[in-house]
C-alpha cells in the first residue's frame, strides 16, 4: 500500500484549498480574520464563515447606493464598512430570508441559519472593532433571531428493529436490479447501520474509518473526533458480528487508486462519502417511518437515548458521544432528565396507607 493519508488529514488539505480558493474572491482585508480565528475553530466552521461573509458583501454591493458603484466585492476597503448602520444589518437579515446568487439559485433561511449568519457577522466585524481597526460594530446592535426550542427526533426501539430488518431483508421484495443493487450492498450497509446506531459516532467518523482502525481482539474502532483528536469507541456483539462481516467481503475489494484504507467503500471502490450515507440513511429510514425524518444524526440521538435511559449517567453519554461539554449532552436530553425527576418524587412514600 501507499504511504497513508488519512480521512482526517485529507479533509482538512481539501477545506484548506476551498477556504483559500473562497478568500480569493473577497476583498484582501478578511485574510487576517480567518487567520486569527485559525486556532480556534474547525476548518468546516471557517468555511461556513467565509461563505457568509461573501454573502453579506454581494449583498451590499446589489443593495447598498455606496457599495453599488463598486465593480466587484474585491473592491471593498476595510475603511466602507465605517459607513454602515445597524439599520444595514436589519436589511441584510430580511435579505437572507429570500435571496437569489449570481447563478440564480435561490436561497431562503429560516431561524437557525439567520442566527448563524449573523453569528458569522457579528465575529468578523468584533475581530477589526476590538484591533481599533474599525470605529464602531453595528451588529451587536441588532438582536440575535430568537430560535425556538426543536424537539428532538430519534427511532423508537421497534422502529431501530424494523430499520435493521429493512436493511436485511428489504431485498426480498425487490425484482430485477434494484433487488440486485440492493443485495450487493446489503452486507456494508448492515455493518453501517449497525455501527451508527450501536456507538453513535458522527457519520464524518464512520466514514472516516480505515482497516488499521477496527480492532476485534479487544471489540473497539479508533476514531478522530472533532478538533482532530484521537479516541476509541467500543462496540458489542451485535456490532462485531456485522462489522466483521464486512470487513472479511472488504479485504477481497480492489480498490479505486488512494482509497486502499478505506473500509466503507462505495460502488465506485472509493471511500463513500459522507452526502451518500445521509442519502441512504434517509432512504431506508422512509421505509420504517414517514412522520419522521431521519438523518444519521437522529441515529446518533437515538443512540444517545437508549444509553441515558439503560445507565441514568449523563457524563458516561457526555463521553462516549464525544461531548467536550456535558451540558451539550443534557441540553438533548433534558425532557428525559424532566421525566426521572418527576419518577423521583413519588418514589419515596412518607407514610404509608
Amino acid at each position: 500500500m501507499d504511504k497513508k493519508i488519512t480521512y482526517h488529514q485529507q479533509t482538512t488539505r481539501d477545506n484548506t484549498i476551498k477556504l483559500r480558493n473562497v478568500l480569493a474572491t473577497l476583498p484582501g482585508f478578511t485574510k487576517d480574520y480567518f487567520r486569527a480565528i485559525e486556532p480556534n475553530t474547525s476548518a468546516k466552521t471557517r468555511i461556513s464563515y467565509v461563505y457568509d461573509i461573501r454573502v453579506f458583501f454581494h449583498f451590499l454591493c446589489d443593495s447598498n447606493p455606496y457599495f453599488k458603484k463598486l465593480k466587484d466585492i474585491t473592491e471593498i476597503r476595510l475603511s466602507d464598512l465605517e459607513l454602515l448602520q445597524p439599520v444595514d444589518i436589519e436589511e441584510y437579515l430580511e435579505y437572507l430570508k429570500y435571496y437569489e446568487d449570481l447563478d440564480g439559485t435561490v436561497h431562503t433561511n429560516n431561524e437557525r441559519g439567520l442566527h448563524r449568519k449573523l453569528a458569522a457577522l457579528r465575529s468578523f466585524f468584533s475581530y477589526y472593532y476590538k484591533r481599533e481597526m474599525l470605529k464602531s460594530n453595528p451588529t451587536v446592535i441588532v438582536d440575535m433571531p430568537k430560535l425556538h426550542k426543536r424537539e428532538i427526533v430519534r427511532l423508537d426501539a421497534d422502529e431501530v428493529a424494523e430499520l435493521l430488518d429493512y436493511v436485511e431483508h428489504g431485498g426480498d421484495a425487490m425484482t430485477g436490479m434494484k433487488k440486485v443493487y440492493f443485495e450487493k450492498n446489503k452486507t456494508r450497509n448492515l455493518a453501517l447501520f449497525t455501527l451508527l446506531l450501536g456507538t453513535g459516532i458522527r457519520v464524518s467518523e464512520c466514514v472516516g474509518l480505515d482497516l488499521e482502525d477496527l480492532d476485534f481482539k479487544n471489540d473497539r474502532i479508533k476514531i478522530i473526533r472533532k478538533g482532530g483528536k484521537e479516541d476509541f469507541v467500543y462496540f458489542g456483539q451485535e456490532v462485531s458480528e456485522a462489522l466483521y462481516d464486512y470487513y472479511a467481503e472488504r479485504r477481497t475489494i480492489q480498490t479505486k487508486e488512494g482509497h486502499e484504507h478505506a473500509f466503507f467503500l462505495s460502488v465506485q471502490k472509493r471511500r463513500i462519502t459522507v452526502q451518500a450515507v445521509e442519502n441512504l440513511v434517509s432512504d431506508c429510514a422512509k421505509h420504517v417511518t414517514t412522520i419522521k425524518h431521519i438523518t444519521p444524526h437522529k441515529l446518533r440521538s437515538t443512540y444517545g437515548t437508549s444509553l441515558y435511559r439503560e445507565t441514568g449517567d449523563i457524563y458516561l453519554v457526555a463521553e462516549v458521544l464525544g461531548h467536550n461539554d456535558v451540558n451539550t449532552t443534557r441540553k438533548h436530553y433534558a425532557a428525559m432528565e424532566d421525566e426521572r425527576k418527576r419518577r423521583a418524587a413519588s418514589a419515596v412514600r412518607l407514610r404509608k396507607e
